[in-house]
Parts: structure tokens; C-alpha cells; sequence
């Protein structure tokens, strides 16, 4: 599969995760329809890898289980809280800051270089998430909007975490249908840890659109959703691959405006003007570098 079409692939299908995301936030705990979500993907998975015999056994565990825990388990742990505080289309938006994410990470990690580009990105990523928020903080107030946007931000830094973890497993000859097939069934294990230790049910909804929306997100979202990221990571970088996330909130914040009666405002569409704006300084460095 070539590079635009894995690009084209992850944005068209993690761009309409948020709304499935969002169906099924408030029927059990969140880590709960987390663990849901990636016992069925793990499972299709490593399934599936031994009806095609290629499930391998990683010679080395350590970042198949960090990728595991950042990707799979702590990463949709703060995606999901925010999911259930703000609207998904917002948690999309604060997301597509992942690029700037993973470059920081890649120079503390790698050594990459940080550009004045970066720097710039990132601050305009930064201004359009006070402008969109604004109104929630500023006139408001809004103790749930700032602690939205805080799981968010946290969910994002695992994500980008995990990105570190997957570059590092290609590195070791690990492929990302083979650390995810693992990584997700180990993720489960860890979700089931959690939901065990806090005493929460296994409660099983009765709406049809939840279990839906949970097979969506386990087999499109999760499954076939990051093994064309983590292809991408492994075949252009994990900054580069950061910059499926420039399209997000394009398609996100259009469904969360139909399916989620999203209300939109002046800041708000310079805000989301802006983060698009730092994501597309941030996509403008590739272009830059590889005309040099």
C-alpha cells in the first residue's frame, strides 16, 4: 500500500472516531468501554495473524509493552474523559497538536533537531486553543471545559509517547502489525487490571448504536486505524506522521456540528482557523527540508 493512500486512510478514519467515540461515553466507565474496545480489536487481531501465520512472538517485550500502555490503555483513558466533558470535535481539535507532540518527543528520545518552525507551530497551536476555548474559561469559567481540555492534552502526549515506543520497536525489527496485534491485547489486560482494582461493573448496554460504535472503533478505528499510522511512523518518522492529524478536526468538527448540534462562534472559528494554521507550519517543514 503506498504512503498517500495509508495517509488518506488514517485521516478519513481516525477523522470520524470522535462521534463513535462520543455514542459511547456515558453508558459504563470509560475504562471499561476502553477495555471493550481492544479486547475485540486484540483478539480480531491476533486472529487473524494466526489464520494468515504470521503471528510472530516479539524477541523483545519491553517497548511492545510501553506501546501497550501509552497506545492502548493510558492515551484513550484521556481521550475518552474529555470525549465525556467537552465535545468531540474539540477533543479532535486539541489532538491534531500531536505532530508538535511528537516532535519534542523525538528530540528528547532520538535526538531529531527542533526547528524555528516547530517553536512557531507550536505557539500558534497554543493561541487558537485559547481563542477556541475562550469563552468556556474566560467568561464562563467553565471548571469542566478546563478539565476537558487537561484529559485531552494528556491523552495526547500518551498517544505521542506510544509513537515513541512503535519507532523505537521498528527499529528493532519489530513490524507494527505485530507490536499492535500484542500491544492491544496487552492494553486490554491492563484495562481489565484497572477496572478490576476501582470496582467497576462490566456493565453491558442495552443500545444497539453502542455496540456499533464499539465495532466501528475496535476494528476500523483500532485495528485497521493504526496499523496505516504506525506504518506511516515506520515509513516516514513519527513527526512526519503526526501530520495525518492536520486533517482531523476538518472532518470531526463537521460531525460533531451535525450529530452533536455543536454551536459555533466567532473565537471559535479563528481558534480552529489557528491550530490548522500551526499543523500546516508544521506540514510546511517537510516540504522545506526535503527542497534543501
Amino acid at each position: 500500500m503506498s504512503t498517500p493512500v495509508l495517509f488518506v486512510a488514517t485521516v478519513l478514519i481516525w477523522g470520524t472516531t470522535w462521534i463513535a467515540i462520543a455514542a459511547q461515553v456515558g453508558e459504563v466507565a470509560v475504562t471499561v468501554s476502553i477495555f471493550y474496545r481492544f479486547a475485540l480489536a486484540g483478539a480480531v487481531m491476533l486472529t487473524g495473524l494466526v489464520v494468515l501465520g504470521r503471528l510472530h512472538w516479539p524477541a523483545r517485550w519491553r517497548f511492545v509493552i510501553m506501546q501497550a500502555l501509552c497506545l492502548f490503555c493510558l492515551n484513550f483513558i484521556g481521550l475518552y474523559m474529555a470525549t465525556s466533558l467537552i465535545p468531540s470535535g474539540l477533543v479532535s481539535v486539541i489532538f491534531s497538536l500531536a505532530s508538535i507532540f511528537n516532535s519534542v518527543n523525538a528530540r528528547l528520545f532520538f535526538g531529531d533537531p527542533i526547528s524555528r518552525r516547530t517553536v512557531l507551530a507550536g505557539g500558534l497551536g497554543v493561541g487558537g486553543l485559547v481563542l477556541l476555548f475562550w469563552n468556556d474559561l474566560a467568561v464562563t469559567a467553565d471548571l469542566a471545559a478546563l478539565q476537558g481540555i487537561g484529559w485531552a492534552l494528556l491523552g495526547t502526549m500518551f498517544f505521542s509517547l506510544g509513537n515513541m515506543a512503535s519507532r523505537r520497536n521498528s527499529m528493532l525489527g519489530i513490524t507494527p502489525v505485530t507490536a499492535n496485534a500484542w500491544g492491544m491485547a496487552i492494553g486490554a489486560m491492563c484495562l481489565l487490571l484497572i477496572v478490576t482494582l476501582t470496582g467497576q461493573p462490566l456493565g453491558l448496554p442495552d443500545r444497539g448504536s453502542y455496540w456499533i460504535a464499539l465495532a466501528y472503533l475496535a476494528v476500523i478505528g483500532s485495528v485497521i486505524g493504526f496499523t496505516t499510522y504506525l506504518m506511516l511512523v515506520t515509513r516516514i518518522g513519527s513527526a512526519k506522521a503526526g501530520y495525518a492529524t492536520v486533517l482531523f478536526p476538518i472532518i470531526a468538527l463537521t460531525a460533531s456540528t451535525m450529530l452533536e448540534g455543536y454551536q459555533w462562534t466567532a473565537l471559535a472559528v479563528c481558534g480552529v482557523a489557528l491550530a490548522c494554521l500551526g499543523n500546516a507550519v508544521m506540514f510546511s517543514r517537510i516540504g522545506a527540508r526535503s527542497a534543501r
